[in-house]
């Protein structure tokens, strides 16, 4: 019965991994839930942001934002990659860092550099192999996104835009849709375009244009808001990102768990046809035995 002390114990390894899939589930269901709070929590104060920062944008066309200026004659496009620092979450990494190595190709063919700011540990790792240039990042952010831990890694490519390094900056992560969908995004984060500051059809787009008192003047304000705009981009695309993380962990350790529980099934199975082959060996030695001793 050796084939059987083998089979059993394999019976009990998949159990034991069963158990940790399961509870692994159960984890990541409790989390999504508050990932998910945290991330719709967090888009109203977005959109509102975006339709106060479109409509200053409209109301002083005498200043432009150096956000809002482009850089025709740089070579180097800025990268910034948002990952999740644990594993075990399908293929949702795996989807974006594809998107991102595309979006890195066509600019390499135009002859555009690259530099990139990982937020996550999957997404430094993996820049890190494929050589490209990675001028910061931050890991370890933990199951509650904090801002201030973002805005030193990011200001990094803030600033080579404001000093003409960079000819765009592009923001890179998963767009929460529901549990069972999550959407790889690579959207354009500066030159900040008129068609990014549009406000929402369903509030201020109106006909009439806007105006504004400023304190103490346009640049100033305007400066402050467009930076905190894009630091609320840059959180809204962490929490969803979190969000979209743990809504796929808690379906792909579901898949784990009930992958196990069938090769728990197809391994009884087994052992069973192998215990009842030797049950039925035996009992043939022994009828056989029998029979000659009787004879």
């Amino acid at each position: 019965m050796a084939a059987g002390k083998e089979i059993r114990g394999k019976i009990g390894s998949v159990q034991n991994t069963r158990k940790i899939t399961k509870a692994m589930e159960m984890v990541a269901a409790s989390k999504m839930r508050k990932a998910q709070e945290r991330m719709r929590a967090a888009r109203p104060y977005a959109s509102k942001i975006r339709t106060l920062a479109a409509n200053l944008s409209e109301a002083t066309p005498e200043y432009k934002h150096p956000f809002m200026l482009t850089h025709d004659d740089a070579k180097t496009a800025g990268f910034i990659v948002v990952t999740t620092d644990k594993g075990l979450c399908g293929g949702l990494n795996t989807n974006l860092l594809r998107a991102v190595t595309n979006k890195l190709k066509e600019l390499e063919a135009q002859g555009i550099g690259a530099e990139c700011v990982a937020v996550g540990g999957k997404g430094h790792g993996f820049l890190s192999r494929i050589g490209a240039k990675v001028v910061s990042h931050v890991t370890q952010l933990g199951d509650v996104p904090r801002l201030d831990r973002l805005v030193g890694p990011v200001k990094v490519l803030g600033d080579a835009y404001r000093e003409g390094r960079l000819k765009s900056v592009y923001l890179c992560y998963t767009r929460f849709i529901n549990t069972m969908r999550q959407e790889p995004v690579v959207q354009q984060l500066l030159p900040l375009s008129k068609a990014e500051l549009v406000p929402d059809a369903g509030g201020d787009q109106r006909e009439h244009g806007w105006d504004y008192l400023y304190e103490p003047d346009a640049p100033t304000v305007i400066d402050q808001l467009l930076l905190r705009y894009i630091e609320v981009l840059i959180y809204q695309a962490l929490v969803e990102n979190m969000a979209s993380e743990q809504s796929a962990r808690m379906v792909a350790m579901k898949a784990a768990t009930d992958n196990a529980g069938n090769l728990i099934n197809e391994l009884q199975l087994i052992y069973n046809k192998t215990r009842q082959a030797a049950i039925t060996k035996e009992l043939s030695e022994i009828v056989s035995g029998a029979a000659a001793i009787a004879g």
